[in-house]
Protein backbone atom coordinates (compact mmCIF):
# COMPACT_ATOMS: atom_id res chain seq x y z
CA UNK A 1 0.00 0.00 0.00
CA UNK A 2 2.64 2.57 0.90
CA UNK A 3 4.16 1.45 -2.46
CA UNK A 4 1.11 2.20 -4.28
CA UNK A 5 0.70 5.65 -2.51
CA UNK A 6 3.94 6.78 -2.89
CA UNK A 7 3.40 5.75 -7.22
CA UNK A 8 0.07 7.81 -7.23
CA UNK A 9 1.98 10.82 -5.37
CA UNK A 10 4.47 10.57 -8.26
CA UNK A 11 2.51 10.43 -10.87
CA UNK A 12 0.46 13.41 -9.41
CA UNK A 13 3.03 15.34 -9.65
CA UNK A 14 4.64 14.38 -12.91
CA UNK A 15 1.32 15.17 -14.30
CA UNK A 16 1.18 18.54 -12.87
CA UNK A 17 4.45 18.86 -14.06
CA UNK A 18 3.45 18.09 -17.53
CA UNK A 19 0.90 20.19 -17.40
CA UNK A 20 3.00 22.95 -16.15
CA UNK A 21 5.26 22.34 -18.98
CA UNK A 22 2.77 21.89 -21.58
CA UNK A 23 1.12 25.40 -20.93
CA UNK A 24 4.11 27.71 -20.95
CA UNK A 25 5.32 25.63 -24.35
CA UNK A 26 1.22 26.72 -25.65
CA UNK A 27 2.39 30.35 -24.54
CA UNK A 28 5.25 30.45 -26.06
CA UNK A 29 3.95 28.87 -29.32
CA UNK A 30 0.87 31.48 -29.62
CA UNK A 31 3.86 34.35 -28.46
CA UNK A 32 5.78 33.09 -31.45
CA UNK A 33 3.07 33.23 -34.00
CA UNK A 34 2.25 36.83 -33.39
CA UNK A 35 5.42 38.07 -33.45
CA UNK A 36 5.32 35.69 -36.82
CA UNK A 37 2.13 37.02 -38.07
CA UNK A 38 3.36 40.86 -37.36
CA UNK A 39 6.44 40.43 -39.30
CA UNK A 40 4.83 38.97 -42.27
CA UNK A 41 1.91 42.22 -41.89
CA UNK A 42 4.81 44.10 -41.48
CA UNK A 43 6.53 43.06 -44.73
CA UNK A 44 3.92 42.86 -46.45
CA UNK A 45 2.71 45.98 -46.51
CA UNK A 46 6.50 47.47 -47.20
CA UNK A 47 6.26 44.83 -50.53
CA UNK A 48 2.66 46.63 -51.36
CA UNK A 49 3.82 50.28 -50.75
CA UNK A 50 7.14 49.67 -53.59
CA UNK A 51 4.61 47.65 -55.77
CA UNK A 52 2.58 51.05 -55.86
CA UNK A 53 5.69 53.13 -56.18
CA UNK A 54 6.73 50.43 -58.78
CA UNK A 55 3.51 50.81 -61.02
CA UNK A 56 3.78 54.77 -60.40
CA UNK A 57 7.41 54.61 -61.94
CA UNK A 58 6.51 52.42 -64.88
CA UNK A 59 3.44 54.80 -66.12
CA UNK A 60 5.35 57.20 -65.98
CA UNK A 61 7.89 55.56 -68.14
CA UNK A 62 5.12 54.50 -70.40
CA UNK A 63 3.87 58.25 -70.60
CA UNK A 64 7.57 59.42 -71.71
CA UNK A 65 7.52 56.47 -74.40
CA UNK A 66 4.25 57.75 -75.40
CA UNK A 67 5.98 61.54 -75.87
CA UNK A 68 8.82 60.31 -77.54
CA UNK A 69 7.14 57.67 -80.49
CA UNK A 70 4.81 60.75 -80.83
CA UNK A 71 7.95 63.03 -81.15
CA UNK A 72 9.80 60.48 -83.16
CA UNK A 73 6.36 60.37 -85.77
CA UNK A 74 6.62 63.92 -86.26
CA UNK A 75 10.30 64.16 -86.61
CA UNK A 76 9.93 60.94 -89.62
CA UNK A 77 6.96 62.82 -91.34
CA UNK A 78 9.06 66.10 -91.50
CA UNK A 79 11.79 64.63 -92.98
CA UNK A 80 9.69 63.06 -95.95
CA UNK A 81 8.01 66.02 -96.63
CA UNK A 82 11.49 67.53 -96.80
CA UNK A 83 12.75 65.37 -98.96
CA UNK A 84 9.75 65.52 -100.93
CA UNK A 85 10.31 68.86 -101.67
CA UNK A 86 13.75 68.79 -102.41
CA UNK A 87 12.57 65.80 -104.89
CA UNK A 88 9.73 68.27 -106.54
CA UNK A 89 12.34 71.46 -106.82
CA UNK A 90 15.08 69.05 -108.10
CA UNK A 91 13.02 67.51 -110.77
CA UNK A 92 11.51 70.80 -111.67
CA UNK A 93 8.11 70.44 -110.51
CA UNK A 94 7.69 73.78 -108.17
CA UNK A 95 8.93 77.26 -110.00
CA UNK A 96 11.26 79.67 -108.44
Amino acid sequence: EKLSGQIKSVDEKLSGQIKSVDEKLSGQIKSVDEKLSGQIKSVDERLSGKIDALEATVSGLDKRVGNQEFTNRGVLVGLILVILGGAAKFFGFMSN
